[in-house]
Parts: C-alpha cells; structure tokens; sequence
C-alpha cells in the first residue's frame, strides 16, 4: 500500500498536530450500537485527541469526519465517484478535505486510490494536493492484524500501528496504539487510518 505527500515532514493538516517527539495514541472502536459506530483516540493521559464518525454515525455511506477532542471538523474524508476511467475499473478514490476558515470554502489536501479487488499486489496511493506527483508515503504490512507503518518514500517511518495487550493475555482488535513519529502531521495519519478502517469493513463501515 501507498500513500502520497508534499513532504516527509512538512505539515499537511495543520503544524498544531506536529510534534518535536514520538507520541503514542490508543484507538478504541466504538460498537455500532453505541454512537453509531467510528473510532475515538485518545493520549497517554486518557484524553481524547482526535474522534472519527461513520457512516453509521452521519447517515452517508462513503463518508469520514475526523474531528479534534472538543468535536470540531478536521478532515471531510469522501468517496468519490471519478469519471469513465474510474467507472470502468474496480477502484475507489477517497478525497480529504479541510475547511478554509476565513474563506468557509472547503480545501482539497489529499486523494487516496483504493485498491482494486482483483489487484494482487494491494496498494493503496495518496496524493497530496495540488501537487500529485507520485507517492510520498508507503503502508507497510497488515492493518486487520493492527501490524503495520506508514513510511515515507526514503524509509522512514511516519507512524507505527500496534495491538494493545489487554490484561497481559488478551489481544484486542477493537484497542490498538499508533506512534506518531516526530514531524509527522498526527491529524493526517488519523485520516488515512480512518479510511483504512473503512476499507476493511470495519468501526466506521455500514
């Protein structure tokens, strides 16, 4: 899988979700009973940083929001319908959008090519906009198994994702941590985590 950027470390959503050290976050599932499913990070402090509403939460199919602790919108994340080259091939293509503030309008900052069913090398490319020349991030391994990373195109790893042991003996799909490493623009690896998620038919699919 791959995905695309301007920049290693350059921030893409905002610099404010940048940091100068390695964070660990913890990603718990809400059921869809409750909430209508998505998934809530929290920090080492146990306070929520980021939240992702589904389609079970919005109603939409097809659509992701990542929002801050306090619920504001951070990422519109959309599947997109392309045109007749897209109709004719089994891809999907998602959209990430930020809200310009002073303007009300929404930005384009990332596009995220769904594998096709049949590929048999999965992989996934995201673009950063306007640019989208190429990939500029990899994601490596298996995000079902929660043992995967996503690495730019020189190797280095911009987030790990992992099982969270629970009670020392217990493995949990539905709690894993993300270490978000230095420089890595968190609110971005949060939406393509959310997209992963979906893609997999897991806590925000219908």
């Amino acid at each position: 899988m791959s995905v695309v950027a301007s920049g290693s470390r350059v921030p893409i959503v905002s610099k404010i979700y940048c940091s100068s050290s390695p964070l660990v976050f913890f990603v718990r599932n809400r059921p869809h009973a409750v909430n209508g499913g998505g998934f809530v990070v929290t920090n080492c402090r146990q306070e929520v940083v980021f939240r992702v509403d589904g389609c079970g939460t919005l109603g939409t199919e097809g659509k992701l929001i990542l929002r801050d602790g306090d619920g504001a919108p951070l990422l519109v994340i959309i599947r997109r319908k392309g045109g007749v080259v897209q109709a004719l091939s089994s891809s999907k293509l998602w959209k990430g959008y930020t809200q310009e503030e002073e303007e009300g309008a929404e930005k384009l900052v990332f596009s995220l090519k769904e594998p096709s069913a049949w590929s048999i090398k999965s992989k996934i490319t995201v673009s950063i906009e306007p640019h989208g020349r190429g990939w500029d991030f990899e994601v490596k391994g298996s995000f079902v198994s929660r043992n995967c990373c996503i690495s730019d195109r020189r190797g280095n790893v911009a987030a790990q994702v992992g099982i969270v042991e629970v009670k020392e003996l217990l493995r949990s799909k539905d709690v894993y941590h993300v270490v978000v490493q230095p420089g890595a623009d968190q609110a971005f690896v949060f939406g393509i985590i959310a997209v992963l998620d979906n893609i997999y038919g897991q806590s925000t699919a219908c």
